[in-house]
C-alpha cells in the first residue's frame, strides 16, 4: 500500500521557516535527487523512458557546520542519511556518535557526511542546538596538512545556507518521501469483448488495486484518458503486463516479483488514465479493479465564481487540472511525459500563486530544472525555456519577498547566463545553434526557427533585466552594471531590427540582417506585457496581430496564455472572456475533465487526441491548459503584487461582461477578496497595502478613505488597513 507515507506532507504548502527544526541538506541536492526520481518514472508501453536532457546528481560528500556559544553544557542527538564523522572545534570524535555533549563557550561543530544513494543530509536535536537552514554546508572545505602536520586555511572554501522542506522529525527521513494516496473506486465496468472496461469518472492519477486474484496466467492492463485509447490494445501510449503464478505476481516491466495478500495486488508504478482496459488469460482473473489516487495535498486558498455558469466550470477544471499536474514538482502533463519542463513550470508558477500559494514546490522545481554546473546546454535543451527559468526567479520573488532564495540561487543563474552569453551572435543577440532545440510553441502551420527570431530576443532581453534586479538582490554591484548595460544595449536594437512599419508589427525573424515578411504572435504580445513598445505601437499591435484573424492562430493552451495576457494587459477583458468561453468552453464541449495540451476547434471526434504523429499522443491532462486560474485572479479580480510579497498590492477589477464576480487571491499569511458587480465592489485586504483602481464615470464613493482622480475616468484609492472597503460607482 501507499498510504503509509501520508503524514510527510502535513504542512507541504506552508514556507519552512528559517528556524524551523527539521533535516538538512546542501540546497538543491535533494531536489535533483527527487526530481531524478520521479522524472525516471516515465513509460511508454511498459518501455523505461528517460528524460533526453543532462541528468545531474547529489553531491556525495557535504560538510555540515554551526558555531554555537552556549551558556551551559548541551547535549545533543543526531540522525543522518550516510556515513558520517563528527569534529568539534576541529577534533574528530569517536566513531559515528549518536549523541554528542558540547561543553559551554564558543564551539565549532562539524559534520561530514557520505552517501552515495541518497542526498548527505541531517537531523539534530538539542535544547538549543537544531537542524535548521542556518546551518552552513559545503561539499569541498579545501581543507588539507602540511608536513608540519598544520591544517590549512579554508577561507576559500564556499559555504551556503543548508536547504530544507518540511521533514521536521527524525522519523520523517527526505529519502522516505512520498506522495500521500486514497481509495477510489471506478464509476461502471464493462464487459469489451475479452476484457473488462473501467471508468473512473474523470481522468486521475494512482496505483491500480487489484482484488481477489488469482489463477495462472497474463493479465494485461491498458490506460486511457480516453475510452478509445483504452480499447485500442495495439496503440494506447500506457500499458502493463502482469504475471500471476503461485500465489505470486511479476510486474513484467519493472521485473519484479511481490507475493499476493489474500488475493489483492497494488501496482508498483502510478499511471495517468481515466478509463482501463483489463483483459486476463483464462486461467487467471480478478474479482475487483479499484484504484490509490496519489495527489499533492493542496488546499485551494483561491477561488472565484460569477454569474456565468460556464466560466465558473472553466475555473474549476482548471483548478483540477493544476491539482493533478502538481506533484513532487509542477510538471507538464500526467500521462505522457511527467517531466519537468520549465515552459510549463513558469505558468504552474503563476497559476498557483492565484490558487495554492505553495512556494516550496515552486522553490524546488526551480531548483531541479536549472541543475549542476557545468553547464552544457540551455535547460531542457530549449533556449526560450532557459529565459524563462531566469524570469521564474524574480516572479517567485515578487509574489513571495523571499529574497533569501534569490542570493542562494544566484551564482547558478549567473553561471547560465555566462553560457548564454558565450552563445551570442555579433549583433549581440541569439540564434539556435547545435544542440540547441528553439521551440517556441507547437503551431498548426510552418513556424519559421532560423536566424535572430524577434521573440527569443525579447524573452533574452527581459532574462537580462530580471538577471540585474536580482544581482543586486543578491550584493552583486558590478553585475548590476553588467546586466543594465547589456539589457538596454539589446532594448535599443529590438526596435530598428524587427519592427516593420508596413505590417504595424514586429517580424517574426530577421536573417543575414534582413526582416522577414512574416508576423506570427510571439514576439508581438510578449513585448506587449514587457511593456518593450510605445503606447502607439502597443494599441497598432492590437488590431494588425492579436485581433487578426489572418496571422497564424495559436492552437495551444501553453501561448494562448500569454496571448490573452496581451490583451488583458490592453484593456480587452471583454474580447478575452469570449475567447475563454469559446476555447476552454470548447474543451469542455468536447468532454474535458481537465485541460489538454492542445486543442484546434476545427478538429473532430478522435482527431481530438492525436499528436505527434500518434493516434493518442496528445495529453489530455495538461498544466499549461489551466491559465484562466491565473488570468481571472490577475485581471478580473485584478489583483497582483506591486512591492514583494504583497508588501503592496494593486486591485484592479474588471467585469469583463460579468454581470458579478467575486474570489480571492492567496498573499503571504493571508489572501484578498473581492466582489464586484455593475455598481459594487467590496475588498479585503489580511495583509498589505495598495491602491484599488475603479474605472467610471463620476468619482466613486468608499467606505473608508477617498478616491483621486488619476485620469479621465479613472480612479484610485489607496488601502492601509485589513477591514472590508466598500466602494459604490
Amino acid at each position: 500500500m501507499k498510504t503509509k507515507f501520508v503524514t510527510l506532507l502535513a504542512s507541504v504548502g506552508m514556507c519552512a521557516s528559517l528556524e524551523a527544526q527539521t533535516w538538512i541538506w546542501y540546497p538543491g541536492d535533494y531536489e535533483i535527487w527527487l526530481g531524478n526520481q520521479m522524472n525516471n518514472r516515465r513509460t511508454e508501453r511498459g518501455a523505461f523512458f528517460p528524460p533526453f536532457w543532462k541528468t545531474d546528481s547529489h553531491y556525495v560528500v557535504v560538510e555540515f557546520s554551526k558555531e554555537v556559544d552556549l551558556p551551559v553544557a548541551e547535549t545533543i542527538r543526531l540522525s543522518v542519511e550516510g556515513r558520517y564523522n563528527v569534529k568539534l572545534d576541529g577534533k574528530l570524535q569517536f566513531g559515528m556518535p549518536e549523541r554528542l555533549t558540547i561543553p559551554s563557550g564558543k564551539h565549532k561543530i562539524n559534520i561530514k557526511v557520505w552517501n552515495q544513494i541518497t542526498p548527505p543530509s541531517i537531523y539534530i536535536d538539542g535544547q538549543t542546538i537544531k537542524s535548521d537552514a542556518s546551518w552552513k554546508v559545503t561539499y569541498e572545505d579545501k581543507e588539507w596538512i602540511d608536513e608540519s602536520g598544520k591544517a590549512s586555511d579554508t577561507s576559500a572554501t564556499v559555504y551556503m545556507d543548508a536547504g530544507s522542506w518540511n521533514f521536521d522529525s527524525e522519523e520523517k527521513r527526505p529519502s522516505m518521501f512520498r506522495l500521500p494516496c486514497k481509495p477510489l473506486q471506478a464509476v461502471s465496468s464493462t464487459s469489451v469483448e475479452k476484457g473488462v472496461l473501467y471508468d473512473f469518472g474523470r481522468e486521475t492519477f494512482g496505483y491500480l488495486d487489484f482484488g481477489e486474484m488469482k489463477g495462472k496466467g497474463k493479465v494485461r492492463i491498458y490506460y486511457g484518458e480516453s475510452k478509445e485509447e483504452a480499447l485500442d490494445t495495439a496503440r494506447c501510449e500506457t500499458m502493463d503486463i502482469l504475471s500471476v503464478e503461485n500465489g505470486k505476481v511479476t510486474d513484467r516491466a519493472l521485473c519484479t516479483t511481490r507475493s499476493l495478500a489474500d488475493g489483492h495486488y497494488t501496482m508498483e508504478s502510478n499511471k495517468a488514465f481515466r478509463y482501463v482496459y483489463v483483459v486476463c488469460d483464462s486461467q487467471a482473473s480478478i474479482g475487483k479493479v479499484t484504484m490509490q489516487y496519489e495527489y499533492m495535498p493542496e488546499n485551494y486558498r483561491g477561488s472565484f465564481q460569477c454569474d456565468n455558469d460556464l466560466l465558473n466550470k472553466i475555473w474549476e477544471i482548471g483548478a483540477y487540472t493544476m491539482h493533478l499536474t502538481t506533484r513532487e514538482f509542477f510538471i507538464d502533463g500526467i500521462k505522457r511525459d511527467r517531466w519537468v519542463w520549465s515552459g510549463d513550470a513558469i505558468q504552474s508558477y503563476l497559476m498557483n500563486y492565484y490558487l495554492f500559494f505553495d512556494s516550496e514546490t515552486v522553490k524546488r522545481t526551480i531548483w531541479q530544472l536549472r541543475g549542476k554546473d557545468p553547464v552544457t546546454s540551455h535547460i531542457n535543451t530549449i533556449m526560450d525555456y532557459t529565459f524563462y527559468w531566469f524570469l521564474s526567479v524574480y516572479d517567485y520573488y515578487m509574489y513571495t519577498g523571499d529574497k533569501s532564495f534569490v542570493g542562494q540561487l544566484y551564482p547558478r543563474m549567473k553561471s547560465l547566463m555566462e553560457y548564454v552569453l558565450g552563445r551570442t551572435d555579433n549583433d549581440g543577440m541569439v540564434q539556435g545553434m547545435t544542440g540547441d532545440w528553439v521551440f517556441v510553441d507547437w503551431a498548426d502551420g510552418y513556424l519559421d526557427k532560423k536566424g535572430q527570431l524577434a521573440f527569443e530576443q525579447v524573452l533574452f532581453c527581459k532574462s537580462l533585466e530580471t538577471m540585474a534586479l536580482c544581482a543586486r538582490l543578491a550584493g552583486e554591484d558590478r553585475d548590476v552594471k553588467l546586466y543594465e548595460e547589456l539589457a538596454s544595449s539589446l532594448r535599443k536594437k529590438l526596435g530598428p531590427a524587427f519592427w516593420s512599419e508596413d505590417a504595424k508589427a514586429l517580424v517574426h525573424n530577421r536573417i543575414g540582417g534582413k526582416q522577414s515578411s512574416t508576423v506570427t504572435r510571439y514576439a508581438n504580445m510578449f513585448a506587449v506585457f514587457y511593456n518593450y513598445l510605445s503606447e502607439e505601437k502597443q494599441q497598432l499591435i492590437k488590431q494588425s496581430v492579436l485581433l487578426n484573424d489572418s496571422i497564424l492562430k495559436i492552437t495551444t493552451p501553453y501561448m494562448r496564455f500569454y496571448e490573452l495576457e496581451a490583451l488583458c494587459a490592453l484593456g480587452e477583458q471583454e474580447q478575452v472572456m469570449e475567447e475563454m468561453l469559446a476555447y476552454w468552453g470548447g474543451m469542455l464541449k468536447e468532454g474535458a475533465t481537465s485541460f489538454w495540451e492542445k486543442y484546434n476547434p476545427n478538429e473532430k471526434g478522435t482527431e481530438h487526441l492525436a499528436m505527434y504523429g500518434r493516434p493518442y499522443g496528445k495529453s489530455l491532462c495538461h498544466a499549461w491548459g489551466a491559465s484562466p486560474v491565473y488570468l481571472l485572479g490577475k485581471y478580473y479580480l485584478g489583483v497582483k503584487p506591486v512591492k514583494p510579497g504583497y508588501e503592496e498590492y494593486a486591485v484592479t477589477p474588471v467585469l469583463g461582461g460579468l454581470k458579478w464576480m467575486k474570489g480571492s487571491v492567496p498573499v503571504p499569511g493571508g489572501e484578498i477578496t473581492v466582489y464586484m458587480d455593475r455598481k459594487t465592489i467590496r475588498l479585503k485586504a489580511d495583509r498589505g497595502k495598495g491602491y484599488l483602481y475603479v474605472s467610471a464615470r463620476k468619482q466613486p464613493r468608499a467606505s473608508v478613505g477617498e478616491f483621486q482622480k488619476i485620469s479621465e475616468g479613472k480612479y484610485r484609492l489607496w488601502i492601509d488597513s485589513n477591514e472590508e472597503i466598500t466602494v459604490r460607482y
